[in-house]
C-alpha cells in the first residue's frame, strides 16, 4: 500500500520513518539535558551524543552543533546544565524506502524539533 492510499490499518512508511525519528530526539534530549558541560567539553559532549544516537536502529546520521557563545556565557568560566539552548541538532532515519531528516533549533525561546523532509530512497 502507497503512503497516499487510505490506511485504516497501520501507520504509512512515512509516518513510521517520521516516528523513529522523533524516538531520536527523545532519546537524546532526555538522555542528555541537565549533564554538565562546559565551553572545554562541550564538543567531546557533542561527539557523545552523536555516537550514542547512531547506534539505534535507523540512524543514518547525527550532527549536533553547540552554541560556543551561549555556552560560554552561561558557563561564566565555569560550567552550566545542558539544554536545547546551547544545541541545533539534525537527525537522519532511513526505515523501509523513506528518508526522513529533522532538526531540533530554538524557536521563541523553545526546543523546537520538527521534520524538514520526508523523501523516497
Amino acid at each position: 500500500m502507497s503512503d497516499s492510499e487510505n490506511n485504516d490499518t497501520g501507520p504509512t512508511k512515512a509516518e513510521s520513518a517520521c516516528f523513529e525519528v522523533g524516538i531520536k530526539f527523545g532519546s537524546l534530549y532526555h538522555q542528555f539535558a541537565g549533564t554538565p558541560v562546559s565551553p572545554e567539553s562541550a564538543a567531546s559532549l557533542a561527539r557523545a551524543m552523536e555516537d550514542a544516537i547512531e547506534n539505534q536502529p535507523h540512524c543514518e546520521s547525527v550532527t549536533v552543533e553547540m552554541d560556543d557563545d551561549a555556552l560560554a556565557a552561561a558557563a561564566d568560566g565555569g560550567y552550566t546544565e545542558l539544554t536545547g539552548r546551547f544545541m541545533t541538532v539534525k537527525i537522519v532515519v532511513a526505515r523501509e524506502d523513506r528518508t526522513v531528516t529533522a532538526r531540533m533549533a530554538m524557536d521563541n525561546g523553545y526546543p523546537l524539533m520538527e521534520i524538514e523532509s520526508v523523501e523516497n530512497r
